[in-house]
């Protein structure tokens, strides 16, 4: 947020805890009387903060830094007393919640720090207020409803940097995941076409089979290497789905003709005659399932058994893409669906996650179950045409 809306956000919250002008004069109208007690009130904060490690651990600097921080509380409490409460004393505020986040003091700390603080003031007010109790009360609500808007501010600023912060350290990880994931995946095919090119262009007299047999190896893999990139700019750039109404068993069959099973692979079709179109994207779906059925195939190197089906459900079209392999097992069942999470010892983990991503936008899901050694079922549910409605 700019600092116009930091300040606009300030002006909320001050109509939220009824802070109005006579609030600030109330405050205002402490400084005189508050004054003297600041510096016996800081030494008394920072005497606290030494009996404590996880939050003493933050100063690094020993005497001169502490000596350092005790005048920059007490011109944030004389700024507190006086005012004025505009832009520039919410963005110094803001500040304090940031700087908490880079030097790694936990939020809890200022919390209790400033109840500490608080006490401290009112203790002192109680023994120096020269009017009567009445409005001694009144310039204590006052009090607190600025201090309770400087922790919100404090507090505000310091969840928004640490989530910001969270944020590029994810997204680096990610980055490097990503890096390391399209490495792995390309310096396999290009090693290929590089051997490949090296005997074209100093073999003697390759015969041409040999040669023949080169090219090809080279076209495979540029293939192969195109297909990571492909799936990475699937991924990052889905578009905005074109629903219409779909026959989805002739989908599922064209993904199987796409991706044929090994000969020692079985495949059963079970669809109900009366099965209704779906509403979504064609294209999209297509690659949903292909997907699947390429799952299912690698989970059963040694052959099995694939069974595609599909039924009605109350106004939505099941379709399970079910097969017998070894199973997926249960601490990789919840994550097999995030980016970048693979079992396999190829492969970046998109495949699955790109999936449920279409589907999300289709306002599909997908579901899966399985048990080690006997098979995985990954359930897509459709809406039907008509289902919307």
């Amino acid at each position: 947020m700019t600092q116009d809306d930091w300040f606009r956000r300030y002006q909320d919250l001050q109509q939220y805890v009824g802070w109005t002008d006579d609030d600030a004069r109330n405050v205002k109208s402490l400084a005189g009387c508050l004054d003297p007690h600041l510096n016996p009130l800081v030494d008394d904060f920072y005497a606290e903060i030494e009996r404590h490690p996880a939050a003493r651990k933050v100063i690094t600097g020993g005497l001169e830094q502490i000596a350092r921080l005790k005048g920059s509380l007490v011109r944030w409490v004389r700024e507190l007393l006086s005012g004025p409460y505009d832009a520039g004393y919410v963005e110094r505020r803001l500040r304090v919640g940031r700087r908490h986040v880079e030097i790694g003091l936990d939020q809890v700390y200022t919390n209790v720090a400033l109840s500490r603080l608080r006490s401290g003031l009112v203790a002192a007010l109680g023994g120096v207020w020269p009017g009567d109790r009445a409005g001694l009360v009144i310039a204590i609500q006052s009090l607190n409803k600025l201090l309770d808007l400087d922790l919100a501010l404090i507090e505000d600023a310091y969840q928004a940097e640490y989530v910001a912060r969270q944020q590029r350290v994810e997204r680096m990880a990610a980055i490097g995941q990503v890096g390391g994931g399209v490495a792995h995946e390309l310096r396999n095919p290009l090693n290929v076409i590089k051997t490949s090119v090296y005997f074209l262009l100093n073999a003697r007299t390759p015969t041409p089979e040999k040669r023949a047999e080169h090219l090809q190896r080279i076209e495979r893999h540029v293939l192969l290497a195109d297909g990571v990139i492909t799936a990475l700019s699937d991924f990052a750039r889905m578009p905005v789905p074109d629903l219409k109404p779909i026959a989805v068993r002739r989908l599922v069959e064209e993904a199987v003709e796409a991706n044929p099973p090994l000969d020692t692979i079985r495949v059963i079709y079970d669809w109900p005659a009366d099965l209704p179109p779906v509403l979504a994207d064609a294209n999209q779906l297509r690659i949903v399932f292909a997907n699947l059925i390429r799952n299912a195939r690698e989970a059963m190197p040694q052959g099995g058994t694939l069974t595609l089906a599909g039924r009605g459900v109350d106004r939505r079209v099941e379709v399970t893409v079910a097969d017998t392999g070894v199973g997926i097992p249960a601490e990789h069942l919840l994550r097999i669906m995030e980016p970048l999470y693979t079992t396999k010892a190829r492969g970046l983990g998109l495949g699955l996650a790109l999936s449920r991503a279409i589907l999300e936008k289709n306002m599909s899901s997908l579901h899966v179950t399985s048990q080690p050694g006997a098979g995985t079922t990954f359930t897509v549910r459709l809406n039907a045409d008509g289902g919307m409605e």
